[in-house]
């Protein structure tokens, strides 16, 4: 059943559509006994006004969108979490889309949010040609998590991948471990910082890097897990892995406790992200924190400032990872 129209409002409230039109949009040219009848009428019938509706009708949009590359992913529950808070605070409403990692359906998914007319948008480690961001950039204000940019009209907040990794290799390294491998997170955006990360850190130690191909999922977990058991044995097997991310983790632990090895007393295992699931108990998985919500919030303030022109120039926001430890690594087997 359809809810009540503006149309429904005015006749309630004994006035024209067109006025109460202005009541909604906060026009200084109603007087304030009839402000007040057309919003006591609208509290009656339940009425509230259509945000999209009246952003076009204004050309003052309150909408922010909000593209989001993988919904599966609790990571980027968290980074909304964040987001929302810090619109609401604003004044602002949030609309999702999702392009479930496919550069096409990305840029079909950010077309439709940019049909709603927003004042900014916000783009969640997508998988997006650059071109494209810049495109939408020339619209709206753009600002981008988990992915950077060399483009001036597009800002960016992301984790220090960098940081993040070397803090997952020193410590299985404090541990004892030496045969580490990373479970790379492929064409994601976030893996190449993340890749250099392991690298420094094992050649700071002079060991070897065993870069092992996959993807941020836990299939691909999995998958590498079992590609890499059927083709070693013994001494070279690694000791322990820093998974591309939480979801590869938890792939790998499956392929791992398939083939007969415990975790973590055969094999140490690090994620990255931080997410709910690593924190349950039958998981307890050692991570990389990632400040989630702090970079929703910075995401909100930072495209603010370009929506209410307070300046040009980007902004590139970093923010600095912890390590979390729980019960996925411990010293390796046969060591004092």
């Amino acid at each position: 059943m359809a809810g009540p129209t503006m149309e429904d409002v005015a006749a309630r409230a004994g006035v024209s559509r067109a006025l109460v039109s202005l009541v909604f949009n906060d026009s200084p040219k109603v007087s304030e006994r009839r402000r007040a009848a057309v919003l006591a009428a609208a509290a009656e019938l339940g009425y509230q006004p259509h945000a999209m509706a009246k952003a076009l009708a204004s050309r003052t949009s309150t909408v922010l969108g909000v593209l989001v590359s993988d919904l599966r992913n609790t990571f980027f529950a968290d980074v909304i979490e964040g987001l929302d808070g810090a619109a609401t605070q604003a004044g602002f409403e949030l609309v999702l889309n999702t392009g479930s990692r496919s550069p096409a359906r990305e840029a079909d998914a950010l077309r439709r949010l940019l049909s709603f007319r927003p004042a900014g948008v916000v783009l969640l480690s997508p998988v997006l040609a650059a071109s494209a961001i810049a495109a939408a950039a020339r619209r709206v204000p753009v600002v981008l998590v988990s992915r950077g940019s060399r483009q001036p009209g597009v800002d960016t907040v992301n984790d220090d991948g960098v940081s993040g990794a070397r803090l997952a290799v020193e410590h299985l390294i404090s541990l004892g471990h030496r045969r580490i491998a990373h479970l790379d997170g492929g064409t994601a955006t976030a893996a190449a910082a993340r890749r250099k990360g392991y690298r420094q850190a094992m050649a700071a130690h002079d060991l070897p890097a065993r870069v092992l191909p996959s993807e941020h999922t836990d299939t691909a977990g999995e998958k590498a897990v079992r590609a890499l058991l059927g083709t070693v044995e013994g001494d070279d097997v690694p000791t322990a892995l820093f998974a591309g991310n939480d979801f590869n983790a938890f792939g790998a632990i499956s392929a791992l406790e398939e083939a007969g090895l415990r975790v973590p007393e055969d094999v140490s295992v690090v994620g990255y992200d931080n997410t709910s699931l690593a924190a349950l108990r039958r998981v307890s998985l050692t991570t990389v924190d990632q400040p989630r919500m702090e970079m929703g919030r910075l995401a909100v303030e930072t495209l603010l400032e370009r929506v209410r022109g307070e300046r040009a120039e980007p902004v590139r926001q970093l923010l600095r990872p912890t390590l979390v430890v729980r019960g996925t690594t411990c010293p390796p087997s046969g060591s004092d």
